[in-house]
């Protein structure tokens, strides 16, 4: 259930406010305040399903579908929602504005925008300086360093496999172990 508060100090007003002919005055700063009051203001969110067509003339609509009947009101910005409309994250029910206001200002922290595919840079960073080999000298130990520290970070939104570290760390290994063949055959030279 949804609390209507008053617009000034911000206290919980009684259902007993609600769609009056006259002003009322808020029990708390004593401001005048008219308040109109759908039912679908009360109604329990529904599970997702398609938008009901607007019945009676004393229902609320939906702010972005007029014909449609409101389920539940926006949680950060208050408009009516039909079931279509309604977007589910982090418990909260949120309008297509304010999903996309909350995404551009990174408001909402589970919703993912991009993932570095840490996989595919630690194995980058075994082959891609095979060509030029000096380079593998540094390489070699970032590709384990990256492969190690995000062993379980998420990975792409498609399922993958861990292969892409295994090849990453097993191929720099092989680097490393060259360029300690090297320097002994260096120093014992």
């Amino acid at each position: 259930m949804y609390a209507v508060t008053c617009t000034k100090c911000g206290s919980v007003l009684n259902e007993t406010a609600f769609n009056r002919p006259d002003w009322i005055e808020c029990p708390s700063c004593k401001t005048r305040l008219r308040v109109e009051v759908f039912p679908a203001l009360f109604q329990a969110a529904a599970p997702a399903q398609s938008a009901s067509v607007l019945l009676t003339a004393g229902e609320a609509s939906c702010f972005y579908h007029p014909q449609k009947k409101a389920a539940l009101p926006c949680d950060a910005c208050g408009r009516f929602l039909c079931a279509l409309c309604d977007v589910e994250v982090n418990g909260q029910h949120l309008c297509p504005a304010c999903l996309e206001t909350g995404r551009k200002k990174g408001r909402l922290s589970n919703l993912d925008n991009r993932r570095t595919l840490y996989d595919s840079l630690a194995l980058t960073l075994t082959l891609l300086p095979v060509l030029f080999w000096p380079v593998t000298l540094m390489t070699a130990p970032a590709a384990v360093f990256v492969a190690l520290r995000y062993w379980k970070a998420p990975g792409s939104v498609v399922r993958r496999s861990k292969i892409r570290f295994v090849l990453a760390i097993v191929i720099a290994l092989i680097q490393i172990a060259g360029w300690g063949i090297l320097f002994w055959i260096w120093v014992r030279g």
